[in-house]
């Protein structure tokens, strides 16, 4: 141990210092990366609209379309975040992030041109590996922009992205349905013909130029740890693994139950992004561009506001100091969201089902940008991409796998229809949610106490 903060005092001694941002330009980053963020969801969720073209070109079934915006998209998404968290807590993240950006956004186009379910699968994990590159990236660099006071609102602003993109990629994809709905295949000189579901795609890979183009004018920060010393990995390489394995050890019973808690609602929040919008085609038999338009609607609006209510929230119970802040903000909402998801989807009416879904949007929102903030604040520098790329791996993997998946599988196995996807949601986020809610409450003594040890109170 001696050896350690005698290296890292010499590193901090001899690196040299870079200029400090002013609050002005760290925020300005933060919208930076919440737009990468929010093409990535575009990217990602465009498929959850485009389920009946695809399904009548391709001949896929539901349970392929989940296994698309699951097993395909996750699995690589979560497993080569380890490899390349690892890079991001030791290499340029702005860089790293570049890279990723490019090879998802030309991934996404790719699939525009896939012909088969193989296709389209190849295409959907190429984007799970650049979207990889993102989150513990950009969540690593605005933790070194700000103080402990201002992360989770930080975060939080980041976060919005979730709710952006996803509300974004349904508005957007309605408008795109309704104008080539009963229209006939579309030539592009030089590319090739094309059917709506392919333009959509094509589409919605053109804003990653812009996202490269905005990262080449962000500043890689200093590395800090949260007491505003300078870290002891400026230019190093990653710690070894069994480093990173023994941090998890020490902190098993919070990072485990974190993980549950936050995994299960992930879950909730995969399936309703990835279902919503058809569960209300087939429950109320309106078209998908209105179904579209109703729940992106609310995504833009109080999913968006959700992880600033839950930044700005938890900054204030920091501040009225409750050292658990971000673990007790996160018990309250899942608690107060339990009672609406088993009976949300079931309304009687398409206009007492918006409104029954605007309190669930925004409640579910509420604890995305605490999830990772909590990880940032108790990890070293040195391990922080890592220890963010693990909760990724085993509660983000779940998630996908889980939550696109079960709900056609419920629908059929349980309720005995393809249409009973309403019913289907009730049942896995009814249950999901308030046992991710008591494994929050069970994470908040051990976050409380390692918060207040490390004298990171707010």
């Amino acid at each position: 141990m001696p050896n350690e903060q005698a290296t890292g005092a010499r590193v901090a001694a001899t690196t040299p210092q870079l200029p400090a941002f002013t609050p002005t330009y760290a925020w300005y980053v933060v919208g930076v990366l919440m737009f990468a963020y929010i093409v990535s969801f575009i990217d990602r969720l465009i498929l959850g609209l485009l389920v009946q073209p695809i399904k009548a070109d391709l001949g896929v079934s539901d349970t392929q379309i989940g296994l698309l915006a699951g097993v395909g998209f996750a699995l690589f998404y979560t497993v080569m975040g380890v490899p390349l968290a690892r890079l991001a807590d030791s290499r340029n993240r702005k860089w790293l992030i570049i890279a990723g950006i490019t090879l998802w956004s030309a991934m996404t186009a790719a699939s525009a041109f896939a012909s088969s379910f193989t296709g389209l699968l190849i295409a959907r994990i190429g984007v799970g590996v650049g979207e990889a590159t993102l989150t513990p990236a950009a969540t690593s660099m605005i933790v070194d922009y700000f103080a402990r006071d201002r992360v989770a609102r930080a975060l939080g602003v980041y976060a919005m992205g979730i709710y952006l993109g996803a509300g974004v990629a349904l508005l957007a994809g309605s408008v795109v349905v309704q104008a080539v709905t009963g229209s006939g295949p579309v030539t592009i000189a030089g590319l090739g013909t094309f059917n709506a579901w392919q333009l959509a795609f094509l589409l919605a890979a053109l804003p990653g130029a812009l996202v490269v183009a905005m990262m080449l004018t962000v500043r890689e920060p200093q590395r800090t740890e949260h007491s505003g010393a300078v870290a002891a990995n400026q230019g190093e390489a990653a710690p070894p693994l069994r480093e990173v394995l023994a941090f998890i050890g020490r902190n098993r019973r919070l990072l485990g139950a974190h993980c549950f808690g936050y995994g299960a609602l992930g879950t909730a929040v995969t399936a309703y992004l990835v279902w919503a919008p058809e569960m209300l085609r087939r429950a109320y038999e309106i078209p998908i561009a209105q179904a579209a338009l109703i729940y992106g609607g609310l995504l833009v609006t109080l999913g968006t506001f959700g992880p600033y209510l839950g930044g700005w929230w938890a900054q204030r119970a920091a501040a009225s100091g409750h050292a658990d802040a971000e673990l007790r903000v996160s018990v309250i909402a899942t608690a107060l969201v339990t009672p609406l998801l088993a009976t949300a989807p079931l309304m009687p009416s398409i206009t007492l089902a918006t409104i029954a879904l605007a309190p669930v949007v925004l409640l579910l929102a509420v604890p995305q940008g605490l999830a990772p903030t909590v990880l940032q604040l108790i990890a070293p520098n040195r391990l922080r991409g890592q220890v963010l790329s693990a909760f990724m791996l085993v509660a983000v993997l779940a998630a996908y796998l889980v939550g696109p998946t079960a709900v056609p599988l419920l629908a059929k196995g349980v309720f005995g229809s393809d249409q009973e996807l309403d019913r289907a949601l009730a049942l896995l986020c009814g249950v999901l949610v308030p046992l991710g809610s008591l494994s929050l409450a069970y994470a908040r003594k051990p976050y409380r106490e390692l918060m207040i040890a490390g004298g990171r109170t707010g």
